[in-house]
């Protein structure tokens, strides 16, 4: 047995659909593959051939992921858990940027149950472990995990979402792409069982997820908008927002406000705004 046959086990889908999948629940289907391109643009295909809501696909190795704004991001084989989720949606298309925010709520407390790692959330939809709580007095926010969400209106009768995620979970220092990411291996995990973290992300989103739809999309009548707060740790930082045609915003993040916009407030006043309005948001000065 070699060291990456202990550290990296491979997903256990048979274990996750007796756990995940059950009558009046919201998952049909755990399907794991070898590796694929993207786990979003493979269940994207599999929602224009009919795949029903709560199909869920992970893959071993992820070879093209992508990222906000088409970035690109390969990982090493069975060292990260990336999987997508496809919804049949319901809820007003204007509440459908909560998406994303629920995933990575799902996520952060998926992660801090099992693996015992002190995760939180950067505006919008990253999950991060922040630099106060960092393994070895790191001196900067580490990115664990993106979150990507992505529609098809194609079929005006059952519109789909696909929601991915990619969670570093044993990589190395030397296999993560930047300085900046951070695995949940480097900040001490107490358990990197990539199948028993899928199944908490799961059962979370499930719950969360249930509870926003019922609400029609509201995420303060839900509950979800103030989860997600609670672990946003972007809000009562001061921030540096790079816009479109390398515009600038610098002021204090003072709140993400119903329509989950950061609301900053800057020397030109304040400013609500949307996830594709933005760059990026980096600590300010």
């Amino acid at each position: 047995m070699t060291d990456d046959d202990v550290l990296r086990p491979p997903l256990d889908p048979a274990a996750l659909n007796a756990a995940l999948v059950r009558p009046g629940g919201m998952w049909r289907g755990v399907d794991v593959l070898p590796a694929v391109g993207s786990t979003n643009t493979e269940l994207l295909a599999r929602a224009k051939a009919g795949a029903p809501h709560g199909s869920v696909l992970a893959t071993e190795h992820q070879t093209a992921g992508r990222g906000r704004l088409g970035r690109e991001f390969t990982t090493p084989d069975r060292a990260a858990l990336t999987f997508s989720v496809l919804l049949r949606i319901t809820v007003p298309a204007d509440t459908l940027g909560w998406l994303s925010m629920l995933m990575g709520v799902a996520a952060v407390g998926a992660v801090r149950r099992v693996c015992g790692v002190r995760a939180a959330l950067k505006w919008p939809n990253d999950v991060i472990v922040p630099a106060e709580l960092r393994a070895e007095g790191a001196t900067g926010d580490g990115k664990l995990a993106g979150i990507l969400s992505e529609a098809d209106f194609s079929d005006p009768d059952a519109p789909a979402v696909v929601v991915g995620m990619g969670v570093n979970v044993s990589q190395t220092r030397a296999e993560l792409p930047v300085d900046t990411a951070v695995s949940l291996r480097g900040e001490g995990a107490t358990d990197t069982d990539r199948s028993a973290l899928l199944g908490a992300v799961l059962g979370g989103f499930e719950e969360l997820y249930t509870v926003w739809s019922a609400a029609d999309g509201d995420a303060e009548a839900s509950g979800l908008a103030d989860a997600y707060r609670d672990m946003c740790v972007t809000v009562g930082r001061r921030v540096r927002v790079h816009l479109p045609g390398d515009a600038l915003i610098e002021g204090a993040a003072t709140a993400v406000d119903r329509h989950a916009r950061l609301v900053v407030d800057a020397p030109g006043g304040t400013r609500a705004l949307s996830a594709g309005d933005v760059v990026h948001v980096r600590p300010g000065a």
